[in-house]
């Protein structure tokens, strides 16, 4: 090992030379380029998207030294690799990796040198030999450094409670920046892995610990078990003085002969807060064995909670990492807490099975594994506790796409990604939500019975490879037999929108009631979306007062259907049981029906009801009257999830809409709606009951500006942090950190700099998200350079920077000086935050409602948008919505206008 790393250490000044660094970016409107034109003599245009076909990795052999008190790491890789045509280059992958070395040893004993050169900003590079390499399987070895990255991506070194720690962020093309190979979904390949590493230190991977060995210099080798075959995206390594947490293994059942070795890992003194995902994770493990008749796939489970981690969790296999704030929670989580917790364990276990046993080829397919991960968790959930409302949560999800899936500028589930710059745009809430809503619909229309079976065969099919939709497609369609179900996924798959059904009840004839029902995409005030020949398969339930539930399958732009019975009935509900994943809109008088019967339906009907009546309104079909009676009954539901539904949609009308003269009526509506459900839920031991009570409480103090409810926050913030008092750690529980620091912040004279220096005082995750988040709210224009240079200091967490950033521009008090602030620090900000975030950069900009802010808005990324790759689709999708917003301001302002009268 000290051979490699002096040959590295040599090899530096001369790969200065021929390596692609990050400052060789061209021009401004293209981010992935040859860094010279001869650098490419001979080897043709570098791909942008894909590998060319013909070169795939059979095996990986990874050695790495890795030391996180060092800045960075060391290490050799020989990749088996099959060449279907003989060449004397091939294309693969990485990025800001010094190769000091590069072999390729072909069979019989014949070695060739090679050149590793990085050619493409988004890590494609290139690897050329003095000769052809016949077809055939050869090893490709290579000596190589790099530095760990400090913005959470790729294998990054990160510093808590003066402790270092290394971790790979390998999803979605983060392996590449430090393991030169083919690192493509689709290119999966057995890996042996060897980690050389403090003596003492805890050391994770895909495959189980086998042995330690001295290394000499303070340093052991850890060797691990080989791997399944596996994609890179996939692949974990993580270093550090990690607390261990073993637990009994997982017994084994009828699905699966071996137990599995259980065990949790969190930074230096917090293993303790791992009890209560380790006491939910065997349960949920055999539910999905059980659900899906398929063992768990994996020798091992290890539950790793990283320090700091860019996304909420990450789906490596038999190795899951979390970003700490999500599941060290003690033993006694408060109940948002906990359902964020239970909600992020269940769907990346379900990962073990959908994207890690069988994994999409490339990112188009994301939805394979996202989407049946993010529909597989409410359905083990239900099983884990029927009464948790996880099914009322799935569905609000579900609705939740449809907001995105509204514009222009969305995206279809699934959708051509060429460029390595797009791959990140694909993780939406189209390929998450809207694919959990369409597999729901799917399921419940044509039958777990017929549907899940089929789902199962499907996996085994393609365990251990890949798959794509259309071998989804054909599999599904041979077990259930069923043309209509494989239609249904592609017309929702491969078309973006949302589907709107108008329907107009026909009782022109006696003892004829019908139905007239026409689809096409739903089109908000001021959409571009053109007027199209959009058609969808859509299963279609209806119910009324005459009639039971009725289904068919729409499949025309125009059907009519008969409703049983002949008589005319009071009100029609369209999306019976709430499952479709579509919009309707009803005639004023049967809309009046609905909500006059609001009470009467389900919790997910009424659900459909409120997101149908919002859209109808933003389309300019439903009176503001009607609406407001939609909310007022949404107050009298029974369940959590449809009291709150409205919520957002009046934070988001207050904040573009409401004038000075209409705050008093605004707050006396919401006060009439929701201080009695305050009072009712106040000091509750339901959790359920708790959680809206936290909901509501934030909502009253934060938008609705009730005094009270600011003064009862303010006041368990200060006592929680001890402001001037000494500090009652049990006056704040977590779910209302962040409006409670906010209020604090916002009213209190002197919190903001005792909330600062708490943040360094106080080891709690969640908090110091949550502090971020509210410190970021703050009003006071005298404040805003001490924030500012907080945000982008080294005291601020990458990802709290990017929370508290967009938390300041969601202030209309000082959001102009904040937004002059950003253009003005634009390199900084882009430079500070998460790298896979970058790419999100113009939705700092989505609180705006005016035409100057929208062209300081394009042209601040016609300047900049080099910094930010693959920033288009968010850019266009905040022009839209700011658009969208300026169209829905007179109905807007008439709707708050109109609350006089709706406040009783």
């Amino acid at each position: 090992m000290n051979k490699i790393i002096l040959r590295s250490l040599l090899a530096i000044p001369l790969l200065a030379l021929v390596a692609c660094g990050p400052s060789e970016k061209v021009d401004g409107n293209k981010t992935d380029q040859k860094p010279a034109a001869e650098a490419a003599a001979g080897l043709g245009e570098a791909p942008t998207g894909k590998l060319p076909e013909g070169v795939r990795p059979t095996a990986y052999r990874l050695d790495l030294l890795l030391d996180p008190r060092r800045d960075g790491f060391t290490g050799q890789v020989e990749i088996d690799i099959h060449m279907a045509n003989a060449a004397d280059h091939i294309w693969l992958h990485g990025k800001n990796i010094r190769v000091s070395e590069a072999t390729a040893l072909l069979p019989g004993g014949k070695q060739i040198p090679a050149q590793y050169q990085e050619m493409l900003d988004s890590g494609v590079a290139a690897v050329r030999f003095g000769e052809d390499i016949p077809a055939g399987t050869f090893t490709l070895r290579m000596n190589y450094s790099a530095d760990y990255d400090r913005n959470l991506a790729g294998l990054f070194k990160v510093e808590e409670q003066g402790d270092a720690y290394v971790l790979a962020k390998s999803e979605s093309i983060q392996a590449r920046k430090y393991l030169p190979g083919f690192d493509e979904p689709g290119l999966k390949a057995p890996f042996d892995i060897r980690l050389t590493v403090p003596e003492g230190y805890a050391a994770i991977s895909n495959g189980a610990e086998l042995k330690r060995e001295p290394a000499g210099q303070g340093l052991e080798k850890v060797t691990f078990a080989t791997t399944r075959p596996m994609s890179t995206y996939l692949l974990s390594l993580s270093v550090g003085p990690f607390d261990v947490v073993e637990r009994p293994a997982i017994p084994a059942n009828q699905y699966r002969e071996k137990p599995i070795p259980l065990r949790g890992f969190a930074r230096k003194g917090r293993g303790g807060d791992m009890k209560y995902i380790l006491d939910v994770t065997p349960r949920l493990v055999e539910i999905f064995e059980t659900e899906l008749e398929r063992p768990y796939p994996f020798e091992k489970l290890d539950i790793v909670a990283a320090p700091q981690w860019p996304s909420g969790a990450t789906e490596l296999s038999a190795a899951i990492t979390y970003r700490e704030q999500r599941i060290l929670v003690g033993d006694t989580p408060a109940p948002g807490a906990r359902l964020s917790l239970l909600g992020v364990h269940a769907h990346e276990i379900a990962h073990m099975w959908f994207g890690n046993l069988v994994t999409p080829p490339w990112w188009d397919d994301l939805w394979l594994k996202e989407g049946f991960a993010t529909w597989g968790t409410p359905l083990a959930l239900t099983i884990f506790e029927p009464n948790g409302g996880h099914d009322l949560n799935a569905a609000v999800r579900a609705i939740s796409a449809m907001q995105l899936d509204s514009l222009a500028s969305t995206r279809a589930i699934r959708e051509p990604i060429a460029d390595n710059n797009n791959v990140r745009n694909a993780y939406d809430a189209i390929t998450y939500a809207k694919s959990l809503g369409v597999i729901h619909m799917v399921d419940n229309y044509f039958g777990a019975d017929k549907f899940r079976p089929a789902l199962g065969r499907y996996i085994e099919s393609h365990a251990d490879g890949v798959a794509d939709a259309p071998d989804f497609y054909r599999v599904i369609g041979e077990e259930t037999d069923s043309p209509a179900l494989t239609e249904t996924f592609r017309t929702f798959v491969e078309q973006k929108g949302v589907p709107l059904l108008d329907i107009a009840l026909d009782c022109n004839k006696p003892g004829a009631a019908k139905l007239q029902i026409a689809q096409r995409r739903y089109r908000p005030l001021g959409s571009p979306i053109a007027d199209t020949d959009q058609r969808w398969n859509i299963p279609f339930c209806f119910s009324s007062d005459t009639e039971t539930q009725q289904c068919l399958m729409l499949t025309k732009t125009e059907q009519q259907v008969d409703i049983p019975g002949g008589s005319c009935p009071q009100w029609v509900m369209p999306n019976a049981e709430g499952s479709g994943y579509y919009r309707w809109t009803l005639a004023p008088a049967q809309w009046q029906a609905l909500a006059e019967h609001f009470t009467d339906f389900s919790p997910s009907e009424q659900l459909s009801i409120i997101d149908s009546a919002f859209a109808a309104f933003e389309a300019g079909q439903l009176p503001q009257a009607q609406l407001l009676a939609v909310v007022r009954q949404s107050a009298h539901a029974d369940q959590r999830q449809v009291i709150v539904a409205p919520l957002r949609y009046l934070q988001k009308y207050r904040g573009s809409y409401l004038g000075e003269e209409q705050k008093s009526a605004f707050l006396n509506f919401t006060q009439n709606l929701y201080l009695p459900i305050l009072e009712r839920t106040a000091g509750s031991a339901d959790s359920e009951e708790q959680l809206l009570h936290s909901a509501l409480l934030s909502f009253m103090a934060l938008t609705a500006g009730d005094g009270d409810a600011r003064k009862t926050l303010a006041d368990k913030a200060i006592a929680f942090t001890g402001y001037k008092r000494k500090r009652d750690a049990e006056a704040l529980d977590s779910d209302l950190y962040e409006a409670a620091l906010t209020v604090a912040v916002q009213d209190t004279d002197g919190f903001l700099d005792h909330l600062i220096a708490m943040r360094a005082q106080l080891d709690d995750p969640r908090f110091e998200s949550a502090s971020a988040n509210a410190i970021g709210r703050n009003r006071n224009p005298k404040q805003l350079d001490k924030i500012q240079q907080l945000a982008l200091s080294g005291d601020m967490g990458a990802r709290e920077a990017f929370g508290l950033i967009q938390q300041a521009l969601s202030e209309p008090a000082v959001r102009e000086a904040n937004w002059q602030w950003l253009q003005q620090h634009f390199t900084e900000v882009v430079n500070k935050v998460p790298a896979q975030w970058r790419r999100q950069t113009p939705a700092f900009a989505r609180a705006f409602c005016d035409k100057g802010k929208l062209a300081e808005v394009r042209q601040l990324f016609a300047q900049h948008g080099q910094l930010a790759p693959g920033h288009q689709r968010s850019l266009a999708q905040t022009e839209e919505q700011i658009q969208l917003c300026m169209a829905l301001k007179e109905k807007g302002e008439a709707l708050f206008e109109a609350l006089p009268l709706a406040a009783n």
